[in-house]
């Protein structure tokens, strides 16, 4: 499978878990006054609760020299009683082309499938959907299943969130509704350098290879009355390219129903993908 463009790879990538100390500005929670950056911190935490959700989700990039590219679309999460995820990306637009069928990939328990003309095409597979069991996505020919993993596991509300608090200048800027809930808005960049030093290290090295060329990125925050996150956005450049990133979150803690693809529908990655 291609890689997406390096700016969706760079709005994707923002969604991974950091911590640290943020700065300025007051709201209030109930009776209580939080500095913006308290409140932020405050929300990473409640996110971090969060054992469900579902979430719309839109990443795009333009300038350059090979035009826009853009991914939309929507994800669900459940962390009990097993973690499993549903990603459907329904469309895909890559240096101006549209990539067709868009793709999705559904996680449970150890394994994921992925459903992806592309990779099917790319693999030689002859149902809909391919089975990888994540400990086998190191293995030779799953490359393009694990790249497209990768991507979906950091659309991710906590490690969203957490990204925010290494923010030295957040504040708050007003109350907005968003999705008919009233909510408080803040803004601030963070550090993508001091992200680096905290971020988990087995996601260090892939942080600090997309966004080696942006030194801060910006962000806004719409958090509830109970401080859960309702919205996110991210932005920044890279040699030339801006990207920008919105996720909003909804339905925190409700059911969601994720299961595995028809066994009829299923296939396991071809031997040797390609035909070689």
């Amino acid at each position: 499978m291609r890689r997406l463009a390096p700016a969706l790879t760079l709005g994707a990538a923002a969604l991974v878990a950091v911590s640290g100390c943020g700065a300025q500005g007051t709201t209030s929670l109930g009776n209580v006054k939080l500095a913006a950056a308290e409140a932020v911190q405050q929300s990473a935490q409640r996110a971090g609760e969060v054992t469900s959700y579902s979430a719309d989700l839109v990443v795009d990039a333009t300038g350059g020299q090979k035009g826009t590219s853009k991914i939309q679309g929507s994800m669900l999460y459940q962390s009990r009683p097993q973690l499993a995820t549903d990603v459907r990306l329904d469309t895909i637009v890559h240096d101006g082309q549209n990539v067709p069928g868009g793709a999705r990939a559904i996680l449970t328990g150890d394994t994921v499938y992925v459903k992806s003309e592309l990779l099917n095409k790319f693999a030689g597979a002859n149902k809909p959907w391919i089975k990888v069991s994540l400990t086998d996505l190191d293995a030779k020919g799953q490359a393009g299943v694990k790249a497209f993993t990768a991507q979906a596991q950091q659309f991710d509300l906590a490690g969203t969130v957490k990204l925010l608090t290494a923010s030295k200048d957040v504040k708050a800027v007003g109350t907005e509704t968003v999705g008919g809930v009233e909510t408080t808005h803040y803004s601030g960049t963070f550090p993508v350098a001091e992200a680096a030093q905290v971020i988990d290290p087995a996601r260090r090295e892939r942080l600090q290879e997309q966004l080696s060329r942006v030194k801060n990125v910006k962000f806004d925050l719409w958090s509830d009355a109970q401080s859960l996150p309702r919205k996110v956005t991210l932005s920044g450049s890279e040699q030339g390219v801006t990207f920008n990133m919105a996720a909003s979150f909804r339905g925190f803690n409700e059911p969601v129903e994720i299961t595995a693809p028809p066994a009829g529908q299923v296939g396991d990655m071809p031997e040797h993908p390609g035909g070689n």
